[in-house]
C-alpha cells in the first residue's frame, strides 16, 4: 500500500502550523529535510506530520527551540541515544510538573479572589479589596 504524501500547505492544514513556521522549523533541524518532487516541492509523510506534532506539543509545553533541536538529531542518531532522549524528556517532565503547580498556585490566587468578589456583589458592600488584603508570598493562601 502506498504511503500518503502531503504537501508543505497540507501539511500545515493537518498539523495547525504556518507554512513558515514549517520552513523555519527544517531550518532549525527540528525535523530530517522533507523529500523534494521534481520541482523542488516538498512532501510530508504521516511520519513527517506524527514528529511535527510531537514537535508541536514539546513546544506548548514551554521546551525551548534548541532543547527540541537537540532531541530531534539524537532521534536521528538511532537506538545508542535512547538514555540521552531519555534524560532530555525526564528533565523537560519535571518542568511541566513545576509549570502545572506553578499554575496551581495561580488559580488559587483567582479563585479565592473571585470569591471574594462574589462576597462582596452579593452583599452590595464597598470595595475593601484594594489595598492591603491581596495575598502576598508573606501571606501564603492557606
Amino acid at each position: 500500500m502506498p504511503s500518503t504524501s502531503f504537501t508543505i500547505g497540507q501539511a500545515a492544514e493537518r498539523t495547525g502550523l504556518s507554512v513558515h513556521t514549517l520552513r523555519f522549523y527544517e531550518k532549525e533541524g527540528l525535523f530530517a529535510t522533507p523529500v523534494r518532487r521534481v520541482g523542488g516541492q516538498r512532501v510530508y509523510s504521516e511520519n513527517d506530520l506524527r514528529w511535527l506534532h510531537l514537535c508541536t506539543r514539546l513546544r506548548a509545553s514551554g521546551m525551548p527551540l534548541p532543547a527540541i533541536r537537540e532531541y530531534a538529531a539524537l532521534v536521528r542518531e538511532g537506538t545508542r541515544t535512547m538514555r540521552a532522549r531519555h534524560a532530555l524528556l525526564r528533565h523537560h517532565r519535571e518542568h511541566i510538573t513545576d509549570q502545572i503547580e506553578e499554575l496551581h498556585r495561580c488559580l488559587d490566587l483567582v479563585s479565592l479572589k473571585l470569591a471574594m468578589y462574589e462576597e462582596h456583589l452579593a452583599t452590595d458592600a464597598d470595595d475593601p479589596l484594594w489595598p492591603g488584603t491581596c495575598p502576598t508570598e508573606e501571606q501564603p493562601l492557606t
